[in-house]
């Protein structure tokens, strides 16, 4: 179990891939700025997400839906600046990927411009996923809860209880690896959901709220810092509570993570 991070070299989807095929957890936390970026790094965090989120927690939005793909340009630049071995991963924003010409064309800046090792988009948009693998771009997966799609959902609310729900979330999680999708984002599914897929994919799957079996763990920052505006959510902790500053959170945070005492049981659904 790696706890202090070899700050000598970046990190590779195949470093990725080679922690999850060893069984060592993957810390990852969202960074929108070149000073987080620093500090996620010194901490030993592995993956920097570059997350729409900072539509609610840098832009005051109620949705990430209002993000631009000129945001996310700007703000992977911030982090992909700063940052020396964490792997950067940033979102395609709402409604930037709806055919594969554009996604190629957005996700190109976000790797161009931006400096992102990887893009990540939501839902089960398996021939936009396969096109960009073929143009040599890296796509990060997410399925459960689809904050791009909260006005469909009708909410925040945990996906995949029931059981056709929870099959279609598997069957979709294997047909994206099959695109051809390097990592999966879980976000807000059952534990044992979120365990099952991850035994079935051979691709990192990272949880945000989806229990403690999968292969590695995300937070948003400004959340497990507890200074976001709104609630705290459920699957999420302050771990700024017995810290001594704010990089001190963070490597509470990465080692909690390590060690598998987060998540725990009030952290799951």
């Amino acid at each position: 179990m790696t706890l202090y991070a070899d700050t000598s070299k970046a990190l590779t989807i195949s470093d990725l891939l080679a922690m999850k095929n060893t069984g060592e957890k993957i810390s990852c936390l969202t960074a929108y700025d070149a000073s987080f970026a620093v500090l996620l790094d010194q901490a030993g965090i592995e993956v920097i997400l570059v997350g729409d989120s900072l539509g609610m927690v840098i832009q005051g939005h109620a949705s990430t839906i209002p993000v631009s793909n000129e945001d996310m340009t700007y703000h992977t630049r911030c982090v992909a600046s700063a940052r020396k071995r964490a792997f950067v991963v940033a979102d395609l924003p709402f409604a930037s990927y709806a055919t594969p010409k554009s996604a190629l064309k957005n996700a190109a800046r976000l790797m161009q411009t931006g400096g992102a090792q990887m893009v990540k988009l939501e839902g089960a948009k398996f021939e936009v996923i396969e096109f960009l693998v073929a143009q040599g771009i890296p796509v990060c997966g997410h399925l459960g809860l689809l904050p791009q799609s909260v006005n469909r959902l009708g909410g925040y609310k945990v996906q995949g209880r029931e059981p056709a729900h929870a099959q279609k979330i598997l069957e979709d999680a294997i047909a994206i690896e099959r695109a051809g999708a390097g990592m999966l984002i879980l976000e807000c599914v059952p534990s044992l959901l979120a365990a099952e897929i991850t035994r079935n994919l051979g691709i990192p799957v990272i949880g945000i709220g989806a229990g403690p079996d999968c292969d590695g763990q995300v937070l948003v920052l400004y959340d497990m810092l507890n200074i976001s505006i709104g609630n705290r959510p459920r699957f999420s902790k302050n771990f700024m509570a017995n810290a001594d500053n704010i990089a001190d959170a963070i490597r509470r945070y990465h080692q909690a993570v390590k060690t598998l005492a987060f998540p725990a049981a009030e952290h799951c659904y």
